[in-house]
């Protein structure tokens, strides 16, 4: 597959040359493909660990928020602390992953995060914890994010060959979705026995699985830039770069929708789990795991196919029916239905942001791969903060069940104008 050239769009900028052929059917065979590459094998290893932890910390993290200040504009504005700073800092984290050993930025910004989890776990223990603490950590929490993002969606191309990259994304998709079933879950269940105390502490360790892992690889680094240009000649090549890209661009304005409007909502699912279903800190755990239950199913679903050829079909798929089942689980009230409508609404999120992100890294080119996947990183990181910061506010003002409808009917007009101006979105392979 080639990307496509081009400064101005056309009727049919969104055709491209069709994808080397390959199996289109499910197999368990596929699932594994990138496991015959030894440093994929560690990173999985490591990443599937620390992403237990971390989401254990998120899932506590947020309660605790709302515990310490039962308002739901709270945790918009946590979630907001987090995209300022990605905001200011992404570009320059991904000039940074073109220009230096990823592995290197890795191991940084890993051991970095560790110690802001054992930050929070002393300001706990000790009892000392206020909400503008976390306000603050969460700033930070940013700032290394915006280094790290770029550096690990980039990083995949060292690891597995280009005809394992979608399936090597697919199961980074997979981890990280493992660990959204179990952290969330086993963190509502400890948060209600013991407190956020030990979900932070658990966190803090785990990242030690991933740092161990990456420094055994033995990667050869494909950074060839030479770094004499400026960092803000870097980010205006890049930012000029995806704006000649039709299809990058396309992609990305989509992420940008579903992030501010979609993924943000998860923000107000401890405020779901008090004010909607009358539950506690285990319901809200029980709601984030049966997200990743459903995203979990999809991710492997696709990376069985192997490489397929109608990656914009499932896209597409997955852009309508989340507005649908994000609907319909604003209507449930009892906490197995609810749990039943998220399985649901994760395994269409999931379709919509891996597949965007595979075709993203197949149609980028090399030597630009670092600073799309910082504008990639961005849509998400980003705008998803900047969406929990709205609707906070409207889940304060107007509740929450008004917001979450409103986010469902959004995303289905999204769904609609963007087949009618971009018919070409499902021909992509």
């Amino acid at each position: 597959m080639r990307r496509t050239s081009g400064k101005k769009p056309n009727p049919d900028y969104l055709k491209i040359p069709p994808a080397p052929q390959g199996t289109a059917a499910i197999s368990f065979k596929n699932i594994l493909m990138s496991f015959n590459y030894p440093n994929y094998r560690l990173w999985f290893l490591g990443q599937v660990i620390s992403l237990f932890g971390t989401w254990m910390q998120t899932t506590a993290q947020g309660y605790l928020v709302f515990e310490l200040t039962k308002s739901p504009a709270y945790l918009g504005y946590t979630a907001f602390a987090v995209g300022l700073s990605v905001w200011i800092f992404m570009p320059i984290g991904g000039v940074a992953a073109d220009r230096f050993p990823r592995r290197v930025l890795l191991i940084i910004t890993q051991s970095s995060l560790m110690v802001l989890a054992f930050v929070i776990f002393s300001l706990t223990i000790m009892k000392i914890i206020e909400p503008w603490h976390i306000l603050v950590l969460s700033f930070f929490q940013g700032i290394i994010t915006a280094f790290d993002a770029p550096a690990r969606h980039s990083f995949v191309t060292e690891m597995v060959t280009k005809e394992s990259l979608s399936n090597a994304i697919a199961l980074n998709s997979a981890m990280f979705n493992m660990a959204t079933i179990s952290g969330p879950a086993i963190s509502g269940v400890i948060y209600a026995l013991f407190g956020p105390t030990y979900c932070f502490l658990i966190n803090a360790i785990s990242y030690m699985a991933v740092i161990l892992a990456l420094s055994f690889m033995k990667i050869k680094s494909s950074i060839k830039h030479t770094g004499k240009a400026s960092f803000l000649s870097d980010i205006k090549e890049g930012i000029a770069y995806v704006v000649s890209q039709p299809v990058i661009f396309t992609l990305l304005i989509l992420i940008i929708f579903f992030s501010f409007f979609g993924f943000s909502m998860m923000t107000l699912l401890p405020a779901w789990a008090v004010n909607i279903l009358k539950g506690d800190a285990t319901t809200n755990g029980l709601l984030q795991s049966a997200r990743g239950v459903g995203a979990f199913l999809s991710v492997i679903i696709i990376a069985s196919l192997g490489r397929f050829k109608f990656k914009g079909k499932l896209l597409t798929l997955g852009v309508f029916v989340f507005p649908v089942f994000l609907f319909i689980f604003s209507l449930m009230r009892i906490l197995l239905t609810s749990l039943l409508a998220m399985v649901l609404i994760g395994a269409s999120l999931i379709l919509i942001f891996n597949l965007a992100n595979s075709l993203i890294q197949m149609l980028v080119d090399e030597k630009m791969r670092g600073r799309v996947m910082s504008l990639y990183s961005m849509t998400f990181f980003g705008f998803s903060p900047l969406g929990g910061l709205l609707l906070g506010f409207t889940a304060e003002k107007n509740g929450e069940f008004i917001t979450m409808i409103s986010c469902s009917f959004i995303l289905i007009i999204t769904a609609i104008i963007l087949w009618v101006i971009y018919p070409g979105l499902i021909r992509l392979e």
